[in-house]
C-alpha cells in the first residue's frame, strides 16, 4: 500500500455496456496498460465477465468489460446478453459506451430503457471521435443529454488513448468513498490460463470468418513453466465436422475456379486441433 491517507480513497465498480463493437474491451486494455481483454472487428468478441483493476493515488477504479448488450433470438447470445446486464445490477455505477462512428441505434434503445429501471450513476463515453467531425461530436453530445440524465458525458477515443484521462477523472469522482478493495498490484481477477484462453479465441475471431468465431470454444490443456519456457497446450473445439479443415487449415486453396465456384476443398481431421 502507499502512504495515501485511505480515508478519502474512493473505490468501486465500474460496468462498462454499449453494444457490440463500441470499443469496451479497448478502452479498459488502454487504461490499464496491457492487454487482458481480447478484440476483434466482428461482434460479441467477449463473452465473459472480465475484471479490470486501475489504481490510482486516490481511487480503486474496478472496471467490469461485459459483453455487448444487443436484441438476440439465439439462446447462446441472450445468455450471453444476460451476463452483461447482471453487470448493471451488481456494479456501484455504469460507463455506457457509444460508438459515435457507426451507431446501433437498436441496442441504444434497449441499453437506455434498462438504465431507467436502475437506480445507478451513469457516465456516457463517446467513443471513436477520432473518425468523426466535431459538429458531430456536439450534435450526439446534445442528442444524449436529453435522453438521459448522465452525471458527465466524455467524448473520447480509446484506442488512440484521447481525452481517457478525463474520462478517468469524471469516474473517479463519482466513486463512493471507501477502502482499496484489491492489493494495488493486481490488475485483473482472471488466471493467465484464462488470459491465454482468451487470446487464442481472438486469434479464431480475427482469422476465420462466417460461422466459425461463434461456432468454436477454446480450452487450455496445458499450462506448465519449465524454467524460462512456458509451455501451452490448447484445444480449439468446433461443433460440424465441416469446420475442422478450416481450424487447422488446408494444404490446397481454400476455393477453387474463384468467381465461379464456391466448392470447398476438405480433408479428414480430428475432434480437435491441439497446439
Amino acid at each position: 500500500m502507499n502512504n495515501t491517507d485511505e480515508k478519502h480513497v474512493r473505490s468501486g465498480f465500474v460496468g462498462i455496456i454499449g453494444a457490440p463493437n463500441a470499443g469496451k474491451s479497448t478502452l479498459l486494455n488502454q487504461v490499464l496498460g496491457q492487454k487482458i481483454s481480447i478484440t476483434s472487428k466482428k461482434p460479441q468478441t467477449t463473452r465473459d465477465r472480465i475484471l479490470g483493476i486501475v489504481n490510482r493515488p486516490l481511487s480503486q477504479i474496478i472496471f467490469m468489460d461485459t459483453p455487448g448488450i444487443h436484441r438476440s433470438k439465439s439462446l447462446f447470445n441472450r445468455r450471453i446478453v444476460d451476463q452483461a446486464i447482471l453487470a448493471m445490477e451488481d456494479a456501484d455505477m455504469i460507463l455506457f459506451m457509444i460508438d459515435a462512428a457507426s451507431r446501433n441505434y437498436t441496442a441504444e434503445k434497449l441499453i437506455l430503457a434498462q438504465l431507467k429501471t436502475i437506480e445507478k450513476t451513469v457516465i456516457l463515453a463517446l467513443n471513436k471521435i477520432d473518425l468523426v467531425r466535431k459538429d458531430q461530436v456536439y450534435a450526439l453530445v446534445e442528442e444524449f443529454q436529453k435522453l438521459h440524465e448522465f452525471k458527465a458525458i466524455v467524448p473520447v477515443s480509446a484506442e488512440k488513448g484521447v481525452q481517457v484521462e478525463d474520462l478517468l477523472r469524471e469516474i473517479e469522482n463519482a466513486l463512493p468513498e471507501g477502502p482499496r478493495l484489491y492489493p494495488e498490484e493486481t490488475l485483473t481477477d482472471v488466471s493467465e490460463r484464462f488470459l491465454v484462453k482468451e487470446m487464442i479465441r481472438e486469434k479464431v475471431f480475427r482469422l476465420t470468418g462466417m460461422e466459425i468465431p461463434y461456432s468454436s470454444a477454446v480450452t487450455v490443456d496445458a499450462f506448465t513453466v519449465e524454467k524460462r519456457l512456458i509451455l501451452i497446450h490448447a484445444s480449439i473445439h468446433v461443433i460440424k465436422d465441416s469446420q475442422k479443415g478450416i481450424i487447422i487449415g488446408k494444404k490446397v486453396p481454400c476455393w477453387q475456379n474463384r468467381g465461379k465456384s464456391t466448392k470447398r476443398h476438405r480433408r479428414n481431421a480430428g475432434e480437435k486441433s491441439s497446439f
